[in-house]
């Protein structure tokens, strides 16, 4: 698998990578919209994207996808096939899917790019990604993991978040929303963009004031409480009711993940705030460049050492059971003088010259044979690493 520092080179040297963008959004906040709205956006500015769809459930969608996983799955198939529901049959596709995730990133990094048959070809700046509605079933499956690992190490990549804002303006659905947020990031572990949609019905303004003035949510929350919007006993003021003690403590845990997130106010339908949101792109680039690419760099060296040490454990073990350089045992010493005994002679006792050349040859064929057999084994390990089956493949990734 190539990575960040070795993929999309020319002649003049590194030109730069594209920009994975991964679009995840709760059913109904408007993320299909959304794709459309930025891939247009992209077209108008003469710097196409190349577009991956990981839905496998939808039935039509507004944009064209360069990579479409209804290309390579059936979804009804696997839901009969298999007996699933939609969940399972969208998690088992995405299963399926990943089993081609070298593939995805050989066409990747091939449109990354510069074409020598073709110069006038521009290599592409961003990657968009549009996923499941079901946010689940991408982001704490095995699958998802895979995809988005695999993109990470290779490329830039940023997770937008998009959040239906006339959903989210009382304090209980904001600081829900904000839960699910933190949660995506830290399994992800990916700079993160939070896309305050459908800001024409309604503006955005308070969440970003919620986000940096703690005071201004206390107040919210006071105001909820008053108007008995938990259940409680309406005018006994804040702090009297589970519901409100528990956002209020949630919102002083979360102040601190808020410096780490980048709040942009868009409409999908109306193109609003586009611009800023490709700015903000390109911000949470640099902080994974600066960031998190080290500790993906530091987590791919300690999984290939691991590699490593089971292969040479491996090794171990099979030139010990080969007996290489240990003694024969008796009972095969014995037949083999008693069927050899005219051919061999007498045996005899070995010089010490004649023994310690008879050691060095012995040496030199182990080493050759264990040369020859850390090579077999290395391409053994590519070719299961290539084609192997989705379970052989997460089987390698423990």
């Amino acid at each position: 698998m190539a990575s960040a520092s070795s993929s999309a080179t020319d002649p003049a040297g590194q030109s730069e990578l594209p920009v994975v963008v991964v679009c995840i959004g709760m059913a109904g906040s408007g993320k299909t919209t959304f794709m459309q709205r930025i891939i247009a956006h992209l077209h108008a500015k003469k710097e196409p994207p190349y577009v991956i769809n990981l839905d496998p459930a939808v039935t039509n969608t507004s944009f064209q996808s360069n990579i479409d996983i209804r290309d390579s799955v059936n979804y009804k198939k696997v839901m009969e096939e298999y007996r699933l529901g939609p969940n399972g049959g969208i998690t088992t596709s995405l299963n399926l899917f990943a089993t081609k995730v070298d593939q995805i990133l050989g066409l990747l990094e091939k449109r990354a790019a510069l074409d020598p048959a073709n110069p006038t070809r521009k290599p592409i700046k961003h990657i968009l990604v549009d996923t499941p509605g079901q946010i689940e079933v991408f982001m704490w499956s095995a699958s998802g993991t895979i995809l988005l690992d695999s993109l990470a190490s290779s490329f830039p990549t940023v997770i937008a978040y998009i959040i239906d804002t006339p959903r989210t303006s009382s304090t209980a659905t904001f600081m829900s929303n904000m839960l699910y947020a933190c949660s995506i990031m830290y399994k992800s572990k990916l700079p993160m963009i939070l896309a305050f949609n459908k800001t024409d019905v309604k503006d955005a303004s308070f969440a970003q004031e919620w986000m940096t003035d703690l005071d201004a949510f206390q107040e919210a929350l006071h105001g909820d409480e008053n108007r008995n919007a938990f259940g409680g006993v309406e005018g006994e003021g804040a702090g009297t009711g589970y519901m409100s003690s528990l956002l209020n403590s949630m919102s002083l845990m979360l102040h601190e993940f808020y410096h780490h997130l980048n709040l942009v106010s868009v409409s999908a339908l109306q193109g609003i705030g586009i611009d800023e949101f490709f700015e903000a792109v390109k911000e949470k680039a640099e902080e994974f460049k600066r960031d998190y690419q080290p500790e993906l760099e530091r987590r791919r060296a300690e999984r290939e050492e691991d590699k490593k040490r089971r292969r040479e454990k491996e090794l171990e073990k099979m030139m010990k059971g080969m007996s290489m350089g240990g003694a024969v045992p008796s009972s095969a010493a014995g037949e083999a003088k008693d069927e050899d005994d005219d051919a061999l002679g007498p045996l005899r006792e070995l010089s010490s010259d004649e023994d310690s050349d008879d050691e060095i040859d012995d040496e030199q064929d182990r080493e050759g044979l264990q040369a020859r057999y850390e090579a077999a084994m290395q391409q053994q390990e590519d070719s299961i690493t290539a084609d192997a089956s989705f379970a052989k493949y997460l089987h390698t990734q423990r």
